[in-house]
């Protein structure tokens, strides 16, 4: 910067402020050197003076004592002058004040021309330009001056010697020679200011840096240790670091060693880093002083030499916190929050486990998959708060079954799965799994009372075999879950385990499924209607419609083989919607045409009734074809009211009969409906399943249930319908026993839509009368 520059002919500051600067820091210096100068003048002089009384009448004497005297007084009142100064500006005044005056008084000694005067003509300008500590320009005049002064004395009056012209320029050489001496004596005066200046600011940045870091060191909330490398000896520590390892007041870290508070392994490991790389990265450690609290850490450390020896510098991350919220979350990651139980994740890792030791032992392993039976009807009925309750109980049953090997977890829902080893004999069943079964269906039998109510437990089981039935982990659970499946299909309440058909069984559902979905989008659904037979007068009364798939490979297809696919909801509601609407048309079609085909019952399927707007969507349907609501019934099985869906179910057929839809009770005896269904649901009707009216000729059990069912019909106001009426004689018994109609084979087997028309005029003709009792039926089973 331009303010550091110095003058090329002086050796100053170019800058005013600069030099100002300088000339006022070195002032106690120059002050003590001015006193100096003038305490030497006064000295000198006065010896001088007590020399010159040699002298004392000569005429030499009285000019050397004038000027003497002069010398003295003036460097007394210079010295005395200088004990008020507190500026360079006046100390310099004083200063060429003092050698102007000398200046004068030696010149008057110079005019004896002694030796002497000779030497000090020389000397004085040397003088005032070295030792007097003035600036600059100052030192060169008042050098100047004292030179033309002391020459003009020295010389002077004439004649002039024949050396005067070499003193003149013996004079002009040497204020020359001092000229250039000042000169770098200054430069080198204010080069060394500069330095000094430069060092003493680098000394105040560091001594502030220093005090900077260690108030941070000492402030910074992380826990940061310095230790020596070769003993581990901590040399020193922050405050953060005392209160992380609970240290008393009074105590300090520099008390300890590393090995104080780390372990072997950790102390290893940290050095094998330090030794690797230098550093140590986010290692974690248990660390505390013995008889302390030992907390759980991340550790980071560096090397560094610091006087004369490496230390390391440790810094160290609380995760102690941390790690306990970590292990909550840990364990809530691995256990159901209701029961306690090892979730689906833990039994997920611990199912691999067992199957990777057992295929280094030779073991077996049993999965045993548990759904309970009807839970929903208790969340339905009794509320949630009682699911909850009877999911607890289960969880402590099931822990009381199991082994101390096996383990036992919630999946979610009301499924569990047991984990259980078995014999290493994998020729021989495994007696285990199926003992460990018999005991879980026994456990769960006693029933428990919950929200002031008796509940039963009952529960499906399936079991697979780790190697028999599956190599891993997810084949293993797939195939327990087939036997699952199994076990509901065959009733329930019981456990089976997994066969190579069950998942034969399985593919053929999902192919089967998968070819309906495509035939929802092509077409290939068609229904086929059978007549429904008024028993008292032989009139076709109207027509059960019989669903068929036209399978582009496999021909026609009767429900019986693809059944499978009304477990999936939303297949089975895509079905009956489009059978429904295909329905609804051919029966406009037959009612454009004159024919009278009757009252059309659609079977709904369990899964339809998943639909909320089910009525909503068939009363939408009937309205678009133009029908009226009394061409229509519908009809579902006993096995649709006990499917979990009570409320919805009485809601959607409430809502149809109310509109004049009729409602048909299917099947009525095969399955597990009670009586009080036919008070609960609005039924219209009820059909003796044709397994009662095949032998009922030969059979009397069979012809009982018939008389009884025909009986309890007629009882409740319902009209009673059979299926299956192959023989006249069958007819003949059910007129007998007031069977109000029939259908079956006797009088005609299920056709397409086009043979309607053809039948209706072979029976009867058109028909007289729109408002005769009628009935058709959409069946899908």
């Amino acid at each position: 910067m331009w303010k550091h520059r110095l003058s090329a002919i002086g050796g100053e500051f170019v800058s005013v402020a600069r030099e100002a600067a300088f000339q006022q820091e070195r002032l106690p210096e120059t002050l003590r050197h001015a006193r100096l100068v003038f305490l030497c003048g006064l000295f000198l002089n006065t010896l001088f003076l007590l020399s010159d009384w040699r002298f004392a009448g000569q005429t030499h004497f009285w000019v050397a004592v004038p000027a003497r005297g002069g010398v003295i007084l003036i460097s007394l009142i210079c010295l005395l002058a200088t004990r008020n100064v507190a500026s360079f500006g006046r100390l310099q005044a004083v200063m060429v004040t003092w050698e102007i005056i000398v200046a004068g008084c030696v010149a008057v000694l110079c005019s004896s021309r002694s030796d002497i005067a000779l030497f000090v003509m020389l000397l004085l300008p040397a003088i005032y330009m070295i030792v007097v500590p003035t600036r600059f320009f100052w030192s060169v005049a008042s050098s100047a001056l004292a030179s033309v002064a002391l020459t003009a004395g020295y010389l002077l009056p004439a004649p002039l010697s024949s050396t005067a012209f070499g003193v003149c320029l013996a004079v002009l050489v040497s204020n020359i020679a001092m000229l250039l001496f000042v000169v770098r004596s200054n430069r080198l005066r204010r080069l060394e200011w500069m330095a000094t200046q430069a060092e003493r600011r680098a000394n105040t940045e560091l001594a502030e840096s220093r005090r900077l870091f260690e108030t941070m060191f000492k402030a910074v909330p992380i826990p940061i240790v310095v230790s020596r490398r070769d003993d581990g000896q901590i040399v020193d520590a922050n405050d953060a670091a005392n209160r992380f390892y609970g240290l008393d007041d009074g105590e300090d870290l520099t008390q300890y060693r590393t090995r104080d508070l780390l372990d072997g392994d950790a102390r290893r490991l940290i050095q094998a880093e330090l030794d690797r790389t230098g550093t140590a990265d986010e290692i974690e450690i248990s660390t505390g002083a013995q008889g302390r609290v030992r907390r759980d850490a991340m550790l980071s450390a560096v090397t560094v030499e610091m006087d004369g020896s490496t230390r390391i510098i440790s810094s160290l991350v609380d995760m102690t916190s941390r790690k306990a919220v970590e292990e909550r979350i840990r364990l809530a990651a691995q256990r159901d929050v209701l029961t306690g139980l090892p979730n689906r994740a833990l039994f997920q890792t611990t199912l691999d486990a067992a199957l990777s030791r057992a295929e280094a032992s030779g073991e077996r392993i049993g999965l045993i998959l548990i759904d309970l039976d009807a839970f929903k009807e208790v969340n339905d009925t009794l509320g949630h708060e009682a699911g909850d309750a009877v999911l607890k109980e289960v969880a402590r049953r099931l822990g009381k079954a199991i082994g101390e090997r096996d383990l036992v977890a919630r999946l979610g829902g009301d499924e569990f799965v047991i984990i259980a080893p078995c014999e290493k004999d994998r020729h021989q069943p495994s007696r285990r799994i199926h003992a460990l079964s018999r005991a879980i269906l026994d456990v769960l039998k006693p029933a428990m009372a919950v929200s002031g109510r008796v509940v039963s437990l009952r529960a499906s089981l399936g079991l697979a075999l780790y190697p028999e039935h599956a190599a891993n982990s997810t084949d293993l659970f797939t195939n327990a879950d087939l036997a699952l499946y199994a076990a509901k299909a065959a009733g329930r309440n019981r456990a089976t385990l997994f066969v190579p058909a069950l998942r034969a069984d399985i593919e053929h559902r999902v192919s089967v499924a998968r070819e309906m979905r495509s035939t929802l989008e092509v077409g290939g659904l068609i229904p086929y209607y059978q007549p429904k037979i008024c028993l008292a007068t032989g009139r076709i009364i109207g027509f059960e419609a019989l669903a068929r798939w036209q399978h582009p490979t496999r021909g026609l297809l009767s429900p019986a083989s693809f059944s499978t696919v009304f477990d999936d909801a939303e297949i089975g509601i895509a079905v009956g919607h489009v059978l429904a609407r295909q329905i609804f048309a051919d029966i406009a079609g037959w009612i454009a045409k004159g024919y009278d085909p009757g009252r059309v019952f659609l079977n709904l399927s369990s899964a339809q009734f998943a639909q909320d707007n089910l009525a909503e969507c068939l009363i939408a349907d009937l309205s678009a074809a133009g029908l009226a609501h009394d061409r229509i019934g519908v009809e579902v099985t006993e096995t649709v009211l006990l499917g979990g869906h009570g409320d919805r179910v009485s809601a959607i057929l409430s809502d149809l009969h109310r509109v004049g839809v009729r409602v048909a009770l299917d099947d009525f005896g095969t399955g597990y409906a009670s009586l009080t269904h036919l008070k609960q649901y609005p039924v219209d009707e009820i059909k003796v399943d044709r397994s009662f009216v095949r032998d009922l000729e030969r059979d009397p059990n069979d012809a009982a249930i018939v008389t009884a069912v025909v009986q309890l019909g007629q009882n409740l106001g319902l009209d009673v319908t059979a299926e299956g009426v192959e023989t006249e004689a069958q007819a003949e018994f059910l007129r007998g026993q007031g069977c109000a109609y029939a259908q079956g084979y006797l009088y005609s087997k299920p056709m397409p839509q086009s043979r309607v028309p053809w039948l209706l005029n072979k029976h009867s003709g058109r028909a007289a009368s729109l408002g005769a009792a009628v009935s058709a039926e959409l069946k899908f089973a």
